[in-house]
Order: structure tokens, then sequence, then C-alpha cells
């Protein structure tokens, strides 16, 4: 009988999740499923939604003849949203051993898949940012270091939600006279087919643009560098990013021991010329970091963490090569 895994990534907006061989890094099955909040629908309700999607993989391969029912899976690994805190990681590993869909569970934060993705022995530091910004690390020991991601309140900026917001906050400005006149005025207008940046602030308020739009506004602000405050932004964003790598290098004592330092998620992972030389200066002149960009799906850090350092480059690589094979079609 086949020594499967399960790998998860229960993100804010969708779960993906792959059934695979341990042997051999076959990927057997994937699907898709809603978002994973149990921060906003419960626990329970959460992993109810996640056990619909599990059972497609594991079904579609027991129709196959390649394995049987989810008893069968050795471990299953699932980074997940909603476990910013060690509290909740440990309810949410609770309540995933409950399920009984693998003899072998391990939950963490999402963002230690992106870590997994880029560092094969799963040690070093990860920077994820997309809607939101956060920072993982694992040192050699074993030690962890993290934040609480939980947005202003616990001091973080720099995810893509921000990043809009700062570019309207600047569009206005610029529009009013209270700041200095920028190329972010036009562009967050135009950008909405809005008239002036007022417009976009005012359509925000009536309830007629929800707010959660402005994430749409940060690929523009990369192609308007060449403008001081669309460039003083992204130099906010460098900056934001090399506080937090470099914060957890010096909590795990490696600032000066060469050590990966993982960027991804959706802003970093456009890997902008401007912004990745920023962030490379920041971190060469206060480390020995050795940056990476992975672009690779969430649920393929997932999926390597189940396979183990211990597994072979050829096994990895096979992994892998499915997982872009099916993103991209």
């Amino acid at each position: 009988m086949n020594e499967l895994f399960l790998a998860v990534d229960g993100g804010n907006s969708k779960t993906d999740v792959v059934l695979g061989d341990l042997l051999t890094g076959t990927v057997h099955a994937r699907a898709r499923g809603g978002p994973f909040r149990p921060q906003v629908t419960g626990v329970r309700a959460a992993l109810d939604a996640l056990e619909t999607v599990v059972a497609r993989v594991t079904a579609s391969v027991g129709q196959a003849g390649q394995a049987g029912q989810a008893g069968h899976v050795d471990g299953l690994s699932a980074f997940v949203a909603g476990a910013d805190l060690p509290s909740e990681e440990t309810a949410l590993q609770a309540a995933f051993v409950e399920r009984g869909w693998a003899r072998r569970v391990h939950v963490a934060n999402d963002t230690f898949a992106l870590l997994h993705a880029g560092s094969p022995s799963g040690t070093g530091v990860a920077v994820v940012c997309g809607t939101g910004i956060n920072c993982v690390g694992i040192g050699p020991d074993g030690s962890v270091a993290r934040f609480p991601a939980l947005g202003a309140l616990s001091g973080d900026w720099g995810g893509g939600q921000d990043i809009g917001t700062e570019m309207l906050w600047h569009a206005v400005r610029g529009e009013d006279g209270r700041g200095p006149r920028t190329a972010l005025t036009a562009a967050v207008a135009g950008h909405f087919g809005l008239r002036t940046a007022l417009d976009v602030t005012l359509a925000i308020h009536t309830g007629e643009l929800a707010e959660g739009e402005l994430r749409t506004l940060t690929p523009m602000v990369f192609a308007l560098t060449d403008d001081p405050v669309a460039r003083s932004v992204v130099d906010r964003q460098a900056d934001e990013v090399c506080a937090l790598g470099l914060a957890a290098l010096r909590r795990l004592g490696l600032e000066q021991t060469p050590t990966p330092v993982i960027l991804g998620g959706g802003v970093l992972g456009a890997a902008d010329p401007y912004l990745l030389g920023r962030i490379t200066e920041g971190f060469a002149q206060r480390s020995r970091a050795e940056l990476r960009v992975v672009t690779d799906a969430p649920v393929a850090g997932a999926a390597l963490h189940a396979l183990g350092a211990e597994a072979g480059t050829a096994i990895r690589e096979r992994l892998l090569d499915q997982l872009r094979a099916a993103r991209m079609g």
C-alpha cells in the first residue's frame, strides 16, 4: 500500500488540498475549497468545510485504485490562516487530530508554508506580503521567531491593503494641497474610473466601493517610482520587510550567519527590481541573509514539509514540477 500524505493550505480566500505519495513525491489528487476562517466561522465549522475537500481528494484516489480511505494517510501538514498565535495553533492542532485524517498531524500558521517552500532544511526566515504581511523564522536548533500579525494593532504595515490605503492617502492630500503634488492622484482616480482621488474616498465612504478594493492599487505603485511620493511608499514597504526579517534573524541569533530569507506573497513575488534592490541593500547592511523569492503556491510548502527534510532532491523536484504544471494549467 502506498504511503500517503495530505498537504493543506488554508487561506482567507481559498483552501488547497493535495494528496501525494511520501516515497516518490507523486501527486495523486488535488482539490480547492472555500476560505478557511476559524476566527470568523469557528474552528468546528472551518474543519467541517475542509473535510469536504479532504474527502474529495481521498475519494478520487480510492476510485483510481491507488489507495483506500483517509485513514491510510500517514502524515498531514496543514498551514492555515487563523493560527497567528501559539494558542490558536494548539487549538487547531487538537481539532485536526480529532478528525482522524492522518496518523501524524502538523498544524502551523500559513507563513511557515513559505519557509518550507524556499528552504529544504526548513530553517531560516520567511516574510510574506500579500493582502497582509507576516514573518516567521526557525533556527537550526528548532527555536522559533514569530509575530502576532494582527495588523496595525500589533505594529504591522506593508500588506497590499496597507499600500493601497497609503496610495489613496497621498493621492487625496496631493490633490487638495495638504501634501506635495503626485502622480498618484491621477493614477488612483483613473484606476477606479473616477474623476478625482477624493471621489474614490467618497465612494468608499458611501459603500459604492469596497475598502478592500484598495489592495488592487498596489501593482501600480511600482510603475511610478519616478514620482518621489510613490517612491516613498515603496521605500516604506522595503523598510518594513527588512524590519521584520532582521528582527527575526536577531531573535534567532542568525544575523551574522548565512541564512536563507524567503520572500513571497503577491507583492514580493512580483519581484519588482526597485523594491527588491532596496530590500537586498537593507539586509546586506546588517546581516548575512541569503534572499530567495519564491512564487510557488503555498500548498507546495505544505507538501514539501509533509515529505520531510530527508526527502531527496529528485523527489522534491518531482513534486514541485507537478504542482507547478497544475497551477499553470
